[in-house]
């Protein structure tokens, strides 16, 4: 099968910091399509080091994958997460100014007619589908855990004090567990991949509108973007859209 896939992605400082800890990639071809964004910490030097070796190690490993459907494909998703989290752990072990560096990374794989998600962290992926938009991912994060213990409402949860603290990240220790999410693609499916920049400014509703919006990727992004600065913009904001405008079956001549 032949995946024909429109892509727009950006990443922006936002109003407040004065640098941008986030990295993404996002290349697509008829074949498959790979897609992560990565948000840093641990301060503007070793934030922005720390998801951009999570981006382009977890790019080299999954560019090598040639479908989702592969028997081992979720076995390199998670080696190529893991061997992201061991290089930026070493690196922070060795170079002082890089103490409490980390990341969080958000991969989507496409092929076929299936998706293959990676999770770390509190960045996010959503489907739209319908004219309805669910969260695929689910953030490693304390007031995540707060809502799934019934302590915390999702509405709460957006505006507490500790909504930007996260409990899995890549780089922070030796090893690290990989969320593992896949599924089924299907024309006029859109697919968002944003660090919390976007997604803790801009509630599920409003994103929703504006991925229903009909333009190209490139203006969804901007508009995001647009409005996540509008609301403040207290983070750097990065977000890929994905649309899927069809999907063909390859016959060759037997």
């Amino acid at each position: 099968m032949t995946l024909q896939l429109v892509v727009g992605a950006r990443s922006d400082v936002g109003m407040v910091r004065s640098g941008n800890e986030d990295n993404f990639f996002a290349e697509a071809d008829a074949r498959r399509g790979v897609f992560i964004v990565a948000d840093g910490m641990g301060g503007h030097a070793a934030g922005e080091v720390a998801s951009e070796m999570a981006v382009q190690i977890i790019a080299r490993h999954l560019l090598a994958v040639a479908s989702v459907l592969d028997p081992d494909a979720v076995a390199r998703m998670e080696s190529a997460m893991h061997e992201a989290n061991r290089a930026i752990y070493e690196r922070m072990l060795t170079e002082p100014d890089k103490q409490g560096m980390g990341t969080t990374a958000s991969v989507l794989l496409l092929s076929d007619d299936r998706f293959l998600v990676g999770q770390i962290g509190d960045s996010r992926i959503y489907l739209l589908r319908s004219g309805t938009l669910r969260q695929i991912t689910k953030d490693h994060s304390y007031v995540q855990e707060q809502v799934d213990a019934g302590l915390l409402t999702p509405e709460q949860a957006r505006v507490h004090p500790y909504s930007n603290v996260i409990t899995r990240c890549v780089g922070a220790s030796p090893n690290v567990a990989v969320d593992i999410f896949d599924g089924e693609v299907v024309p006029g499916d859109v697919f968002l991949v944003a660090s919390d920049g976007l997604t803790g400014m801009v509630d599920d509703r409003r994103l929703q509108q504006l991925l229903l919006a009909r333009s190209g990727p490139g203006r969804i992004v901007d508009a995001c973007i647009a409005e996540a600065n509008g609301r403040g913009g207290v983070d750097n904001i990065t977000a890929i859209i994905v649309q899927v405008t069809g999907i063909a079956t390859t016959v060759t001549d037997g």
